[in-house]
């Protein structure tokens, strides 16, 4: 499987150079480039891409800003003639940061650095430990170790960024995820959403109404666009079935 990568940078000679380095390196593929971030954040919104090359200097929105309110699981490798931002990308969980002009051996080293990062976060292992579906676990990274989580134990899962926090009554799990593909994991029947950051265990609702419900004492919001969903499944007083 190939990698997709996304060129942003406003000056077209640097973008040519990423391709050409790109060209030389096996596995890897250009899916799209632009030249701004507002159009990086319109091609995103309808392509999925595995790395970002970013460039810092752009109209309207820099690389930085940018990056702050990417939404998407692509890693970043920053790119720019600046050497004062470097801190910041880090900061930001950039892979790498590259000086323009940027040589083939200095690229591939960050290409490197991108797949060593790659195979250090491999997806979780999901499997079965018996044969009904209450017995059904995953493991889940947690720093350098794998944990197991047994759906059956879970109250909610909260996500943020490209993380997500995983609660049972014993314990709270942190593990580089989107909520999104947890939610594909878990049993239909025995979870729903309830807003774009929180999956609840039906079987943990301890008390609910229109707006919030309440899970092991806390409560947890209900989003708008998520209220008629639910409201087949609880019933909630005043909201269209």
């Amino acid at each position: 499987m190939k990698t997709m990568c996304l060129i942003i940078d406003d000056e077209p000679l640097a973008r040519e150079l990423i391709k050409d380095h790109l060209s030389k390196v096996p596995g890897f593929e250009v899916g799209g480039e632009c030249a701004s971030a507002m159009e990086a954040m319109m091609f995103l919104r309808a392509k999925q891409v595995d790395l970002v090359f970013l460039d810092i200097q752009m109209p309207q929105i820099t690389g930085l800003e940018f990056l702050r309110t990417l939404n998407v699981k692509a890693k970043v490798i920053i790119t720019s003639a600046y050497r004062e931002y470097a801190i910041d990308g880090f900061e930001l969980d950039a892979v790498d940061y590259l000086l323009k002009p940027i040589t083939f051996e200095r690229f591939f080293k960050s290409i490197s650095r991108f797949c060593q990062i790659q195979e250090s976060n491999m997806m979780p292992i999901v499997s079965y430990d018996g044969t009904v579906e209450s017995d059904r676990f995953i493991y889940v990274k947690e720093n350098k170790r794998y944990v197991k989580v047994v759906f059956n134990d879970i109250v909610y899962i909260e996500g943020f960024s490209e993380y997500i926090k995983i609660y049972t009554k014993e314990k709270r799990i942190i593990t580089k995820l989107s909520l999104a593909w947890m939610e594909e994991q878990l049993p239909e029947n025995d979870f729903i959403r309830i807003h774009k950051s929180y999956i609840v265990s039906l079987h943990k609702i301890e008390a609910f109404s229109a707006s919030t419900i309440e899970v092991f004492n806390k409560e947890l919001p209900v989003g708008r666009s998520y209220k008629n969903s639910i409201a087949k499944v609880l019933n909630f007083p005043g909201v269209a079935r």
